[in-house]
């Protein structure tokens, strides 16, 4: 399976740490996994202009990174979105990664995604989590998991084995 993994995590934190303990448990198991530094990268939010259904067939007006997701997006059989939690939703560049698909609709080929969330505060994860049901409910995308985060776990050698195993079983 060709897994797509977008890390909104601007810096390394541990969102990476649980990312990489997903990489080594999807790559265990035989799957291709490519990451993509959403958190790194420069994507504008959608205008809403709709010249990618009216002139672009397909393609955004906006000329940026997200031009690099937008392969993943039409070529994965599973997607999982990483973010850190920041006031109470994901970073502005996983939401803007997100948004931004709405130039081909959902992912193409992708029937099932994941989402990972790291917090320093528990009870954080519940506005990322339903904005996440919300789009997967639109795409017609099965919900393969949602794995959390929060205070003294992120440093939780128990929790990244956790990530690996759900990794290796999918």
């Amino acid at each position: 399976m060709k897994i797509a993994v977008f890390n909104g995590s601007p810096r390394k934190m541990n969102t990476s740490a649980m990312v990489q303990a997903f990489i080594e448990g999807a790559e265990a198991a035989g799957h291709e996994v490519e990451e993509y530094q959403v958190g790194k990268m420069k994507i504008g939010g959608c205008l809403g202009c709709e010249y990618c259904h009216t002139k672009g067939n397909g393609n955004c007006v906006q000329k940026d990174d997200f031009e690099k997701l937008l392969p993943a997006y039409k070529e994965a059989d599973m997607i999982v979105f990483a973010s850190p939690v920041y006031y109470f939703t994901m970073t502005a560049q996983m939401q803007a990664a997100i948004q931004r698909v709405y130039c081909i609709g959902k992912p193409q080929k992708a029937k099932k995604c994941v989402l990972m969330l790291s917090s320093g505060s528990p009870g954080t994860h519940d506005g990322s989590i339903a904005q996440f049901k919300a789009y997967m409910a639109y795409a017609n995308m099965e919900v393969a998991g949602i794995l959390t985060a929060a205070g003294e776990e992120n440093k939780s050698e128990a929790k990244l084995n956790e990530i690996r195993d759900f990794a290796k079983g999918l």
